[in-house]
């Protein structure tokens, strides 16, 4: 046998006396060694080669947790990060590599450190990703990286509408076609439709929002993506449901539109992809193709706010990762950069409201529907893509529901004097729903 994964099981068995978990590790040999003292037997954290250990002692860092995972030499067994992490729950895990006894780790994961350790080609974006809005760069490479893998991978876990931006739950065990369905209606509420609006959707998707404003509320809608996979599905839609004299949808960078004007402009899960040097370009860009006093929704997650301005930009090792692996490019701002930035360019803010539960449960839902046809999600855009995606969604779940990250649904207008247009109260938005 191994000396080497035998000294290792001894490691982990020592940092098991100390945990009263119910998981496992499990090593590339199939015995699986407890973190508690009640495994049942069903989850475990999986380490299929030894060389994700010697990688991972040379470069303990987020990127060669990604890489590993990908590759499959490091898994989760049973379930997904959602089920490890509540598992896991408020158990404090802090502290507990200074109970191990230090030499007898040193002397176990010495040879581990010397071993064969060659890394597969990293799954990473390649690409530059940082570039003044003004000066532009290529956003539709970045775009593409994350939604041109495939309408049929999306498919599997996203709802039949396809909409892949925060679901609303009303009710709180909503469905999630129904709790789509009703985010739809809250956005064309909050942004007081009414037929023959015009209304422009920026990062349009898959469609939803644009055939749903057409439909339900007798808007004519037109839609902005940079994704040709999310376009040829969007324009296939319209066609289907009869709605070209209502929506059109252009593969289109909504920083080359100009003289149009618009009712109503929406901005669903897209701000995140500009940057955060770019946020007065966007916001100046919206104005542009806004009527005086014409309303504008802005729906996007935010990160609380550190002491200043240069901590929270500060990237943690984590984010750092799932930008390169999920979102080139993408940044998140906090809710008071949005709003400042927002009412410099000319617009009065009305209404913001956390989403931040609802995200949650969204990402939690989506998580599960990835890992019930993940067999389906390989065969369509391979393993290593299907783990990822399986990484990111539960992370995300994890991250809203623990409040690390927010979502805002802001409500402004272009600023004008006189009437806002907007009526003296909300209440018809949640009436509606409670009836």
């Amino acid at each position: 046998m191994d000396s080497r994964i035998s000294a290792l099981r001894r490691v982990i068995a020592d940092l098991s006396r100390h945990m009263d978990l119910d998981l496992a590790v499990r090593l590339w040999d199939g015995e699986a060694v407890p973190l508690g003292p009640r495994w049942s037997g069903d989850l475990a954290l999986t380490i299929a080669d030894p060389s994700a250990v010697t990688r991972l002692l040379r470069r303990p860092k987020a990127p060669t947790l990604f890489d590993l995972l990908a590759e499959g030499k490091l898994d989760i067994e049973g379930g997904t990060l959602i089920d490890v992490a509540d598992r896991i729950g408020d158990k404090r895990t802090r502290g507990l590599l200074k109970k191990i006894n230090k030499f007898h780790a040193f002397r176990a994961l010495l040879p581990f450190l010397f071993g064969p350790g060659e890394a597969d080609p990293s799954h990473a974006y390649a690409g530059a990703q940082t570039a003044r809005f003004e000066a532009g760069r290529d956003d539709t490479a970045l775009i593409q990286f994350h939604y041109d893998l495939s309408n049929e991978f999306y498919a599997l876990f996203l709802d039949p509408e396809m909409v892949y931006t925060c679901a609303y739950f009303p009710n709180g065990d909503d469905s999630l076609a129904d709790a789509q369905q009703a985010k739809l209606d809250m956005i064309c509420r909050k942004l007081r439709l009414q037929p023959g609006d015009r209304m422009l959707d920026i990062g349009c998707g898959w469609g939803g929002l644009v055939c749903h404003a057409a439909q339900q509320y007798g808007a004519h809608t037109h839609g902005v993506t940079l994704s040709q996979a999310q376009y040829d599905f969007a324009m296939a839609k319209v066609k289907r449901l009869g709605l070209e004299d209502r929506v059109t949808i252009e593969l289109r960078d909504f920083r080359s539109l100009s003289g149009m004007e618009f009712d109503k402009i929406a901005s669903i899960g897209m701000y995140e992809a500009i940057g955060l040097d770019n946020r007065e370009g966007y916001f100046r860009q919206i104005k542009s193709l806004l009527r005086p006093r014409g309303t504008y929704i802005h729906h996007a997650i935010a990160r609380p706010m550190k002491k200043n301005e240069r901590e929270f930009r500060k990237k943690r090792p984590e984010f750092a990762a799932l930008v390169n692996y999920i979102f080139p490019g993408g940044e998140l701002d906090h809710i008071g950069g949005s709003t400042d930035s927002m009412e410099r360019n000319g617009f009065e803010i009305h209404d913001t409201e956390n989403w931040r539960e609802h995200y949650g449960r969204t990402c939690r839902l989506w998580t599960q529907r990835l890992y019930a046809n993940r067999e389906a999600a390989m065969a369509e855009v391979g393993a290593a893509k299907t783990r990822v995606w399986l990484l990111y969604l539960a992370g995300c779940a994890i991250a809203f529901e623990r409040g690390t990250v927010c979502i805002f649904q802001t409500v402004a207008t272009r600023r004008n004097r006189g009437p806002s247009g907007l009526p003296l109260t909300r209440e018809d938005l949640y009436s509606r729903l409670s009836g």
